[in-house]
């Protein structure tokens, strides 16, 4: 009687367990070392299951991963070490990933397909092609023309590219390369992206969000070309890059952003390095047909006085003020990322 007694308080103390890690979620463990279920974070990515499950968190031990990193699945996240200490890594010029595949599936170090609910924290995301290649190197190119291909080392190239995905969550990451396009979500339709305390650095356009995307405490590093932000949220008036609280620093003469496509900027409360040149965020000439007028506002930046980025938040539709101005109000209350 007493062993049965026994039996059963065991199941119960197992279910109760149970139950309690499917309400918190799973946690994998990735450590190259061997010490996690996982050696590689694509394994346990790939072990996601798919459809409808508890929340997965993907604890990555401090370390360099090379790894390129293919994410066809939703509700986990990826959690690093540290910043600094968890670091992906590829060396990838987008126009050489050209040559040879039709579409950019892949051409990014960590490419994210139609998912949804996916965060990143404490790691680093890095595309090292322009820091290892210092000098322009010629290729044969079959899907090019002329058979070949000049590869420049300040070139399109993606630390972070997703496509069709929404909701997705930054937190003390950053991303890093040399050349444009580093940071890519890119979603017009429902694209949905919160980053909080990351760093940004790279070339052209290399935090270029398509859909509604908010950023705060965020730092910008712009290491060549001739704009750091860029937005497209052509599909819906109500698209919006936001950037609350951010700063902005590069090589002297940097311009702060372009667009070619319908965009509209919001940079609230932001801070501006001294060598940032004094142009406006600028219209790229294109033959693309924009269906609204400039829409590019700035509030309570430092350094204002002859500046471009003079107080005009007044002038966006709404009349919005800048306590309103949060993720709440750029998802429009279809997301929330704080309580994801």
């Amino acid at each position: 009687m007493r062993k049965t007694v026994k039996i059963f308080s065991l199941l119960a103390a197992f279910l109760v367990q149970s139950l309690f890690a499917l309400s918190q979620g799973v946690v994998y463990k990735v450590s190259a070392s061997g010490k996690g279920q996982f050696t590689t974070i694509q394994a346990a990515i790939n072990n996601v299951p798919e459809g409808q499950h508890p929340f997965i968190t993907i604890q990555i031990e401090a370390g360099i991963y090379n790894e390129k990193l293919y994410i066809k699945k939703s509700a986990f996240e990826l959690v690093g070490a540290g910043m600094d200490k968890t670091i992906i890594s590829q060396s990838i010029a987008r126009d050489a990933w050209r040559c040879d595949h039709i579409d950019d599936w892949g051409v990014a170090t960590v490419n994210v397909d139609s998912c949804s609910i996916i965060n990143f924290k404490n790691l680093t995301i890095e595309n090292s092609y322009g820091f290892d290649n210092k000098e322009a190197i010629k290729i044969p190119c079959a899907l090019d023309t002329a058979h070949f291909k000049m590869i420049q080392p300040n070139g399109h190239q993606m630390a972070f590219r997703s496509f069709y995905a929404t909701k997705l969550k930054f937190t003390n990451c950053h991303f890093k390369a040399f050349g444009g396009d580093t940071m890519s979500p890119w979603n017009t339709t429902d694209g949905m992206f919160y980053l909080n305390n990351c760093v940004l650095e790279g070339g052209v356009d290399f935090y270029c969000p398509r859909g509604w995307a908010y950023a705060e405490h965020c730092t910008f590093i712009s290491n060549t070309g001739p704009a750091a932000i860029w937005h497209d949220g052509s599909l819906h008036e109500d698209a919006k890059s936001v950037l609350v609280n951010c700063t902005f620093k590069g090589f002297d003469g940097f311009n702060l952003g372009r667009f070619h496509r319908d965009a509209q900027f919001y940079l609230i409360n932001c801070h501006y390095a001294t060598n940032m040149s004094n142009e406006d965020i600028y219209q790229v000439k294109t033959t693309n047909t924009l269906s609204w007028p400039r829409r590019v506002y700035y509030f309570n930046s430092d350094n204002a006085v002859n500046k471009f980025y003079k107080n005009n938040l007044q002038d966006a539709k709404g009349n919005p003020k800048a306590s309103d101005i949060n993720s709440n109000w750029v998802f429009n209350e279809r997301w929330n990322p704080l309580v994801q």
